[in-house]
């Protein structure tokens, strides 16, 4: 997955420069990007990258820490990027539904979605895997000279909330120690 880093950093950049599920204002260059890959992989979040038959990245998805505060730890934020060429052909729901497998697997119990400018094709996405609304942050960014709005939807994992976890079968490193 790190030798597709030189393809992933377009994808972003272009979700980046032109779109509003980014926040960011500028673009990481791909240095930056793989440090973001290596932060990401070495605690033990999954990540994902769909390609086509000739090997030409598509997208990519991972989970990663929703905050860094340890009460959190069983909860994670999925992010999705899909190539512009790319789009509407169900990549972002195939990179989502095994991404919410892969952090079941792992043992985290909810992901939560937080989307940038309230996207209706996000939200749509996000329903379609069995995400519910969970709430939205009016005005929280100003980008490509609009306010923007935030969206939250989330999904239990697992058995979710209806037991308690293990805290010595804490799938992330983020806490360990």
């Amino acid at each position: 997955m790190a030798a597709d880093l030189a393809a992933i950093t377009p994808i972003y950049a272009e979700a980046v420069n032109s779109g509003t599920a980014s926040y960011e204002l500028v673009a990481p260059d791909e240095v930056e990007m793989n440090r973001r890959f290596e932060a990401i992989t070495h605690q033990g979040y999954p990540y994902i990258v769909a390609v086509d038959p000739s090997g030409r990245v598509l997208g990519y998805a991972y989970a990663s820490a929703f905050r860094t505060r340890p009460a959190y730890r069983w909860l994670v934020e999925d992010s999705i990027y899909i190539a512009a060429e790319a789009r509407g052909r169900g990549i972002g729901k195939m990179l989502l539904e095994a991404l919410v497998l892969r952090s079941t697997a792992l043992g985290f119990r909810q992901m939560v979605a937080v989307i940038g400018g309230a996207s209706l094709a996000s939200i749509a996405l996000h329903r379609a895997c069995g995400f519910r609304p969970a709430g939205t942050l009016t005005g929280t960014g100003f980008k490509l000279g609009q306010w923007l709005d935030t969206a939250f939807m989330q999904i239990a994992l697992g058995d979710g909330d209806t037991s308690d976890p293990d805290p010595a079968r804490y799938p992330g490193t983020l806490f360990a120690g």
